[in-house]
């Protein structure tokens, strides 16, 4: 019987240790099995590879707060729920209302995206229809198509479409201020942290500056999400908060 070189385990330990590690870094660790090996025992296992960087990233679903769109972006590093670009290309069209012009797409997905979109249409896997000198990327099924044409010709023509990203930002401020209202300490540092993974490179500074706290408490918040370093039934550590006032005498 040929013996298991490849332990899932330790690459999960890895993983949960560095949060997004390089194929190559997984690579020196097992030395012994070859490179389509440990791709293949790497999906197996449950970890995800990143839709940028050719691939070359990463890390455990357990790990990745993915946003709306099922997207996740650590240090630059981008990963989608769907996995590759491709499949999360399609998912994110099939999705649309009103289908997506590649640079809609692109400024979702971070990346360069017309080259995956043409592979998409030649696969057969998505539609493209021509509308005010641009393509739009919509779905392969027919009436889905016609309903997401018609919906994006009803924008174009200045019909009712969503709300100004201003005033959706706004609401969202809002909202994150109301609910911060009701959250004690611990909560809010953790809520912080998780926001800040959300956005990822530069995440601790930009929620620090929308939520009115200090970079380090957002970063305290976000390592402990990630490390699971948190008690959930004290708001502060056995010491902390104001030290108790003592009665003294005259003398």
């Amino acid at each position: 019987m040929r013996t298991e070189t490849f332990p899932a385990q330790t690459v999960i330990s890895l993983l949960r240790e560095k949060t997004v590690a390089q194929l190559d870094e997984i690579l020196a660790e097992f030395s012994s099995a070859s490179r389509r090996t440990v791709c293949r025992k790497l999906v197996a296992a449950g970890c995800r590879s990143s839709y940028s960087h050719c691939g070359r990233f990463y890390t455990l679903d357990e790990l990745a707060a993915y946003d709306e769109h099922g997207l996740w972006s650590y240090q630059g590093i981008r990963f989608s729920r769907a996995g590759t670009l491709l499949a999360t290309a399609v998912g994110l069209v099939e999705q649309a209302p009103a289908g997506c012009f590649a640079e809609e797409l692109g400024r979702i997905l971070q990346v360069e995206v017309r080259n995956a979109l043409g592979q998409l249409v030649r696969a057969g896997r998505l539609g493209r229809e021509k509308l005010d000198g641009r393509f739009l990327y919509c779905s392969p099924t027919p009436q889905r198509r016609e309903r997401q044409l018609r919906a994006r010709r009803l924008l174009l023509a200045g019909g009712p479409g969503p709300a100004p990203p201003e005033r959706g930002e706004e609401r969202v401020r809002q909202a994150a201020g109301r609910l911060l209202g009701v959250l004690d300490e611990r909560q809010r540092r953790l809520y912080a942290g998780l926001e800040s993974l959300r956005h990822g490179r530069g995440g601790d500074s930009r929620v620090a500056a929308q939520l009115g706290m200090a970079p380090a408490t957002v970063a305290k918040g976000r390592r402990q999400l990630l490390s699971g370093d948190y008690q959930s039934e004290r708001v502060r550590q056995p010491g902390g908060g104001r030290k108790a006032l003592e009665k003294k005498s005259p003398r």
